[in-house]
């Protein structure tokens, strides 16, 4: 499939079939997460893979969205942003460690589209909570929860805003 296609393709979804996914889907997403880019290649983030019903449940309550509990596999994307500190300061602290799994995130999302899986990218969650379920160190901060499944259904892909909406050139 050629990566227009792949992009158009994927979707959030929220609904899934109770079916497991394979240990071989699950490291063929990881693998497309571990080369995502990050700055200085210096990769700080860590991926935790939950298949327990109950971890699912306090995460689905950390998110206030029930249909985290209902996917199969959810992996919770995570900063170290010490790491990225140690070479570029406050910054590499408070941006390049959020972006690096920003990006990871997106090639999760990507690679379970290419598998035919259903996935979301659930940001809105309460940290605290969050962290406290996975038992995460305290230098590991949690960014995206990305729940993972066979979809229940396929939407039509929605509508974009017109390129002329969003982007500037500029020339001079």
């Amino acid at each position: 499939m050629d990566e227009q296609s792949l992009i158009r393709r994927r979707y959030s979804c929220r609904r899934f079939a109770g079916t497991p996914l394979s240990q071989a889907e699950i490291e063929h997403i990881l693998e497309a997460a571990v080369w995502a880019p990050s700055a200085g290649n210096l990769q700080p983030w860590r991926f935790v893979v939950v298949t327990s019903d109950e971890l699912k449940e306090r995460l689905a309550r950390a998110a206030h969205q029930e249909f985290v509990a209902e996917a199969p596999v959810v992996i919770a994307v995570c900063a170290v942003p010490g790491e990225s500190a140690r070479r570029y300061g406050e910054r590499g602290r408070s941006l390049y460690s959020l972006q690096d799994t920003a990006a990871a995130t997106e090639n999760i999302l990507l690679a379970a589209a290419e598998l035919g899986l259903g996935s979301c990218w659930v940001g809105a969650f309460e940290e605290p909570a969050a962290a406290a379920a996975l038992a995460l160190p305290p230098a590991w901060r949690p960014v995206a929860l990305v729940p993972l499944g066979h979809p229940l259904e396929t939407p039509e892909a929605r509508e974009r805003r017109p390129m002329a909406d969003v982007v500037v050139f500029r020339t001079e």
